[in-house]
């Protein structure tokens, strides 16, 4: 499968490619239809996850990522890792231990005015310690609402099937841009497996 790709700066380490934007209006579709699974965003906050809205105000589902409806999602999103790792050859050698499956998915819906409002990271204690590479996907386009990456002085757009793939430390600080409109988007980790020798 090819995918357009949207180009960024190599020496930024975000990689973005499309996926079918059908995928995307399917897992939307999905999320609306199940309002009994949707809980509020959490973040890690002293050691635990918890609800603090003014850091991060959105409705989530978290779903393993052996559930079936994302088959046709991890086609396209394994696609966008190997473009990664083709780009960045250096993740096919020192990251050849973590695992290309993922464990766990998180759809996220926002509200207007809503969103990751704080700069955060994606690994930042031992309870994300196995946490390497993060990707997300923009299930919607909405104007002016994508995500600013702090020290790459970067600001995405949130474009509907467009998935980017960046690395989870400090260096890709990053939060989501608020806006007035509600924006949907699905996350996730690839993680380090354990070491067994």
């Amino acid at each position: 499968m090819k995918l357009k790709e949207e180009k960024f700066d190599i020496g930024s380490f975000i990689g973005g490619w499309y996926i079918p934007k059908k995928v995307c209006q399917d897992l939307i579709t999905f999320f609306e239809k199940n309002k009994q699974r949707h809980q509020p965003g959490l973040v890690f906050h002293a050691g635990q996850k918890t609800v603090r809205s003014e850091h991060k105000d959105s409705t989530d589902i978290y779903l393993p990522g052996t559930d079936t409806i994302y088959d046709e999602y991890n086609k396209g999103l394994q696609q966008c890792l190997e473009n990664y790792m083709d780009r960045y050859e250096e993740t096919r050698n020192s990251y050849h231990r973590f695992s290309p499956f993922v464990s766990h998915f998180n759809i996220q819906k926002y509200p207007p005015k809503g969103g990751y409002k704080t700069f955060h990271c994606e690994r930042s204690g031992t309870l994300t310690l196995k946490r390497c590479l993060v990707f997300m996907t923009y299930l919607n386009t909405v104007k002016n609402g994508g995500t600013h990456f702090k020290y790459q002085n970067l600001k995405t757009q949130a474009k509907e099937g467009l998935t980017l793939i960046w690395p989870s430390d400090f260096t890709h600080t990053h939060a989501g841009i608020v806006c007035n409109e509600t924006k949907y988007i699905v996350t996730g980790w690839y993680e380090f497996l354990d070491d067994i020798g």
